[in-house]
């Protein structure tokens, strides 16, 4: 586990986009790394990032009906070697249910795996954890409660909308995988952290 969790502040999505392409660069086969945070914190769009940057040419989307989205990886350095699978266990129950999904197995061969809703179960062993928090910046709560109050019609929630790239990032490691990794992760998103 590192010494403390890397926080990051991301202002767009555009910035979850980068700072899951500085993961995905670094990641090699037999990385497990988990997603966690509520729902409509920027998993997806994390996962989306991610899978962009480490060569997917498909466009990926939430696995949560079928678990698990495998997708071979096209370009750059993992190119026609590793599979990037996507998993999202919001739905499971039961860790027998999540431990046939064989999701160790499948980053033991040849694979990258990213899960969303990860944190439920402890059967990753060695893996990188990133919660994603949605986050209004300081001072905006005020204007939105105001806002709000302005317009008759209460689904009106254009103003949230467009705050909705805004999070908070926390990354940690657990088990020694990511040890020879952890400096370049820290240098590559210094301009995110907070």
């Amino acid at each position: 586990m590192s010494d403390h969790p890397l926080a990051l502040h991301s202002a767009s999505i555009a910035d979850t986009h980068a700072i899951a392409s500085v993961i995905a660069e670094l990641s090699r086969p037999g990385d497990i790394i988990v997603l966690s945070g509520e729902m409509g914190s920027g998993k997806t769009a994390f996962a989306q990032g991610f899978g962009r940057a480490i060569g997917v040419t498909d466009r990926v989307t939430s696995p949560t009906y079928t678990l698990v989205h495998s997708y071979p990886i096209e370009t750059g350095p993992h190119a026609g070697k590793v599979t990037f699978h996507h998993a999202d266990l919001y739905r499971l129950e039961r860790t027998t249910e999540v431990a046939d999904l064989a999701l160790r197995e499948l980053a033991e061969f040849a694979g990258i795996v990213l899960v969303e809703w990860g944190d439920v179960v402890d059967l990753f062993g060695d893996h990188l954890v990133i919660h994603l928090d949605a986050r209004i910046p300081a001072g905006l709560d005020e204007e939105l409660d105001l806002a709000q109050d302005d317009h008759d019609a209460s689904d009106d929630d254009g103003d949230v909308l467009a705050l909705d790239g805004a999070r908070h990032i926390e990354i940690d490691a657990i088990g020694p995988g990511w040890a020879g990794r952890w400096d370049r992760l820290l240098t590559r998103l210094g301009p995110h952290r907070c």
